[in-house]
């Protein structure tokens, strides 16, 4: 790799762009987008074979290369480089708005080192509509994307269960079933959920219920597509019992 990029620089630096892509219908694609990413000097995709058919659908022939979570802190450096020689960047992930549960953060901070601007585009994203969707409230909610795979999640789930803001977490096909007995274990089994799965597409689905009826539901259905997962917050009388239950068997270990 070579040496860190350089902020001296007379040339006018470029613009990196956070473009949106549809997450599922592509008529869901912006004007403004599409137009960002022909007049773009090079894209940068999650994966250059899953963005292809969006590029070719739109004729957007521009360069691009890959930037995913494997490869952003080695490749970012010489992004930094393009952008310092005036260039623009575009920055797209596979589906949705970048940086949310996708490549993108570490860009952007790096970026802003070098007082370069940054613009990110307003478009899709699959959290908002399943929240929406839900009937739960929107005025307050919490964000947490992908739960942790193992150090930690236990954890999550004990610090989440007192929440009482709108929960909303990301969950793939394979972990979905274990993840809502995970719920029920931590939760409790009569709390409310709503998943929604393939947002947008010819057959989009949500399922509203208990952490039990929903598990139920989807023991007997297809597991495919990805899932957004709402879940009603902890009414305060739970909130008190989790505290101290949690509390008890923290002091215990």
């Amino acid at each position: 790799m070579n040496d860190e990029p350089s902020s001296m620089n007379s040339t006018p630096t470029g613009k990196l762009y956070l473009v949106p892509t549809p997450i599922g219908n592509l008529e869901d694609m912006t004007f403004r987008a599409i137009r960002i990413l022909k007049e773009a000097d090079l894209i940068l995709a999650e994966d250059t074979r899953t963005s292809a058919p969006l590029l070719k659908h739109f004729e957007i022939q521009n360069k691009v290369f890959a930037h995913h979570q494997h490869n952003e802190h080695q490749s970012s450096n010489e992004i930094i480089k393009f952008l310092l020689m005036g260039q623009n960047v575009a920055l797209i992930s596979d589906a949705g708005t970048p940086a949310i549960s996708d490549p993108g953060f570490f860009l952007v901070r790096e970026a802003l080192k070098f007082n370069i601007a940054v613009e990110c585009l307003p478009g899709a994203t699959a959290f908002v509509p399943a929240l929406v969707n839900s009937g739960f409230p929107t005025d307050k909610f919490c964000f947490e994307g992908f739960l942790p795979l193992k150090k930690g999640r236990q954890t999550r789930y004990k610090q989440l269960a007192t929440e009482e803001r709108t929960l909303i977490l990301y969950e793939s096909p394979h972990r979905l079933l274990k993840t809502l007995e995970e719920m029920a274990t931590y939760w409790g089994a009569d709390r409310q959920v709503s998943v929604s799965r393939e947002l947008t597409k010819m057959f989009e689905e949500t399922v509203r219920g208990t952490v039990t009826e929903v598990k139920t539901y989807f023991e007997t259905h297809p597991l495919k597509g990805e899932f957004v997962m709402c879940i009603a917050g902890a009414a305060p009388v739970e909130v008190d019992k989790k505290k101290r239950k949690y509390s008890d068997e923290d002091d215990e270990d």
